[in-house]
């Protein structure tokens, strides 16, 4: 990865961490004051291009370095990881157990990259030089996620009214069953069977 292609990785981490920062702004601010909830969640998508960009930018060039892919995949768990985990807590996942579920989900994408990292020179490649396909699910597919957490806000469903509710409610085993949307992403990101081919 050249400097270049450096300069979209920022934006990348940038778009993280503001989606992070307008997730915690919705969190000190009235409930029914959805703006800052949008921006944490309009970052993200932004994030996904910039990623996008760098690789564009890494293969037109034909250069790559162990920094640019440590910096992508440092700025994808911020983009990918911890901002999705964090705007599911703004929208209601706030319990003990929802707040445990979703470190599991950071930490999958996080050994998700760093596994990427470490096998991504011995994956089978096609002519170009290309691996044939990701193991396990790349990261920036949280936005799937993402964009279920938007149509949640724009349907008003959010806090208290978070879609199947809260099990054991006012215990300390609470939980939302949603959170389980992340926890099987979670899986899949790990997961040494799943295959997703490469564009």
């Amino acid at each position: 990865m050249s400097n270049s292609s450096h300069s979209f990785v920022s934006p990348t981490g940038f778009c993280g961490f503001m989606s992070i920062l307008s997730a915690m702004r919705y969190c000190l601010g009235p409930p029914s004051d959805l703006g800052s909830m949008w921006v944490a969640l309009g970052f993200m998508p932004f994030g996904l291009f910039f990623d996008f960009m760098d690789g564009k930018v890494a293969r037109w060039r034909h250069k790559s370095s162990l920094m640019g892919q440590e910096l992508d995949s440092l700025a994808d768990l911020v983009s990918f990881g911890v901002a999705p985990a964090a705007s599911a807590f703004a929208l209601g996942l706030r319990s003990a157990l929802d707040t445990l579920l979703l470190s599991f989900f950071v930490l999958c994408a996080l050994t998700r990259l760093a596994r990427f990292n470490v096998t991504v020179s011995s994956l089978p490649k096609d002519a170009a030089g290309k691996s044939k396909y990701f193991e396990g699910f790349p990261a920036p597919t949280s936005l799937s996620i993402v964009a279920m957490m938007a149509y949640c806000l724009f349907q008003g469903s959010v806090l208290e009214r978070v879609p199947g509710g809260a099990l054991a409610a006012g215990t300390l085993l609470e939980v939302h069953p949603a959170v389980g949307v992340f926890v099987a992403w979670g899986c899949a990101m790990v997961s040494r069977t799943v295959r997703v081919p490469k564009p």
